[in-house]
């Protein structure tokens, strides 16, 4: 296999623009190029969720997920390239009633916590609404795949059941929100 990066830095950048995979240049505050980093930082939450120690179960799905959100990261910088296939939402889907199963119905909001692995995981979903959000707006304004918004729904969502397990599994309760304290 070739070198993909052979030089870290090109100084390209220096004038506050980068490149994207098409050859195209933009700012860097384009709201494509936000919308990278926005799941590249998700990715990097996850990559510290994976850190715990977690059921082989989760892991898998979380490792799956990452390679899920590069290439979702590779359709924003190539914009009409499509990698991220529609099969991907059932599969979330499918991962998610299969998770909430064993969990107790919620009556009541849940606050992040619990354990460390827990609250990492309410990280990675808060940050997956703020992909969804930026999602949205660059679709106001540019195409994006049909289905990269339905994925990061349904990821947030899978992010807050993970959480609700991974605090089952380690013994320990949801943490409720008491509104009457």
């Amino acid at each position: 296999m070739a070198n993909r990066l052979s030089k870290i830095y090109t100084r390209t950048g220096d004038d506050g623009s980068t490149g994207l995979g098409d050859g195209s240049r933009v700012s860097k505050n384009d709201l494509r190029v936000e919308a990278m980093g926005n799941i590249d930082e998700l990715n990097a939450v996850i990559g510290l969720l994976l850190t715990e120690a977690l059921s082989p179960s989760i892991n898998d799905t979380l490792v799956r997920i990452q390679h899920d959100l590069f290439d979702l990261g590779g359709e924003l910088s190539i914009p009409g390239h499509v990698l991220l296939g529609q099969h991907r939402i059932a599969e979330l889907e499918q991962a998610l009633d299969s998770f909430n199963a064993n969990l107790a119905p919620l009556k009541e909001f849940i606050l992040p916590g619990g354990c460390r692995g827990a609250a990492t995981c309410h990280l990675a979903r808060t940050v997956c609404r703020r992909c969804e959000r930026i999602l949205i707006s660059l679709q106001s304004e540019q195409a994006i795949s049909p289905s990269a918004l339905p994925y990061i729904n349904r990821l947030s969502d899978l992010l807050f059941v993970l959480a609700r397990l991974i605090n089952y599994e380690a013994g320990l309760p949801d943490v409720l929100w008491q509104h009457q304290r």
